[in-house]
């Protein structure tokens, strides 16, 4: 069974998908850690975020594996390396949108995902889950929540990280991200028709989790 769950940055995806999987005993898929884990190497290996091909390339030769450990937390592994946390710098959010919209390096890792959506009962998040990765899963949802509470979210998310960093500055990066992710030519951010819009504004992530699950089991 695949569970995919789309929606802008700061709607809550990640932390709902991946409760929820623990809940449901699925494999929990961050298909965001994936291009996260590609633009550290690129941003490592001194690749421009704008040279489409030689991103497809790197892509191309980049080894990426989720897993799962006995206290519930995603490894994301970069070549056999453990990057969990390097992916979540403020300087891998400011240019991951850019790589993940390379059509070569989103052929890549839908293949990817689709591998490992095909072994596991799987909850699955990103932009395109439900309308790309996979259109036949058997839930979708679109989280969604106003712009002003997203901002907050990611502030209180990445401030942790850089403590100089305004949220003037998450304000503007977020508003880009959505520009970049609801415009670009493959597979753009938008809820599947068949799709159950879920607006977590005023919600807390246990009241999301258990809309999810409900609607998932019972649904």
């Amino acid at each position: 069974m695949i569970i995919a769950i789309d929606g802008p940055a700061g709607a809550g995806k990640s932390t709902v998908a991946k409760l929820l999987a623990g809940r449901l005993g699925f494999l929990y898929i961050d298909t965001g850690a994936m291009y996260r884990a590609l633009t550290l190497k690129a941003l490592d290996e001194g690749v421009d975020a704008g040279d489409e091909a030689a991103l497809e390339a790197l892509a191309g030769r980049t080894t990426i594996a989720l897993e799962n450990t006995s206290g519930g937390a995603l490894q994301v592994l970069l070549d056999g390396r453990d990057v969990s946390v390097q992916i979540r710098e403020p300087r891998i959010t400011k240019y991951v949108s850019q790589v993940a919209k390379v059509k070569g390096v989103r052929e890549v890792m839908v293949g990817l995902q689709r591998s490992l959506g095909r072994r596991h009962s799987s909850v699955m998040d990103g932009r395109d889950i439900g309308t790309v990765v996979f259109p036949a899963a058997e839930k979708k949802f679109y989280l969604d929540a106003s712009v002003e509470e997203r901002v907050n979210r990611r502030y209180k998310e990445l401030q942790p990280l850089n403590r100089g960093l305004a949220r003037e500055e998450v304000a503007r990066d977020l508003t880009c991200r959505d520009t970049i992710d609801s415009t670009r030519e493959c597979g753009p951010l938008k809820k599947a028709d068949d799709a159950v819009y879920v607006d977590t504004t005023r919600m807390t992530i246990t009241e999301v989790v258990d809309t999810l699950y409900t609607l998932s089991t019972h649904g």
